[in-house]
């Protein structure tokens, strides 16, 4: 049977800022595949490329934050998160964040609110790693409404960069930075 990979593209999916730290480096990523898989005890899951900074950053540390990015977020916003490498770039130069508990940054520019987790399982999925953690904190930030992936494609006209897991050839994507 033959497989119509947009059907993948009508799986409802949120818009992320994923953070960790190592030492003093800090790095943030755009991703859409953060979700809740647990509520006793609380757990969240994360897909994160193998290639990606942010990906060696949460290895390294163990945790990691998610925040939450709102539907008025500039693109410039997602272009630094989604689209630069933390490798060439320090992505949170002028953007607001607060270092939380175990280090890790929490965004707070364009952001409704963040959760930070501490990983306790990693599943090896290919290009990514899917890292399942247990949820540490969180607050609210912020006000506005919670970006979805489908906005951000169908209002704000944003590209899918090839690293995410999400990436379809042909679908417009932008090439891909050195590894966000």
């Amino acid at each position: 049977m033959a497989m119509d990979s947009n059907v993948l593209r009508d799986i409802s999916y949120g818009m992320y800022v994923i953070s960790a730290f190592n030492g003093e480096r800090m790095n943030g990523q755009i991703a859409t595949t953060f979700f809740q898989v647990g509520s006793e005890p609380k757990l969240v899951a994360v897909s994160i490329n193998k290639g990606n900074l942010t990906h060696e950053l949460i290895k390294a540390s163990g945790c990691f934050t998610a925040s939450i990015v709102t539907e008025d977020a500039p693109m410039t916003f997602i272009g630094i998160f989604g689209f630069r490498s933390g490798r060439q770039i320090d992505k949170f130069k002028d953007i607001a964040f607060k270092k939380l508990e175990y280090g890790c940054p929490a965004v707070l520019d364009h952001c409704l609110g963040y959760i930070e987790a501490r990983v306790v399982n990693s599943v090896d999925c290919g290009k990514h790693s899917l890292f399942v953690a247990e949820v540490t904190g969180g607050e609210r930030t912020g006000a506005g409404k919670p970006m979805t992936y489908d906005f951000y494609h169908q209002v704000k006209k944003g590209l899918t960069p090839q690293a995410a897991p999400t990436f379809a050839p042909g679908s417009g994507a932008r090439p891909k930075e050195n590894q966000v």
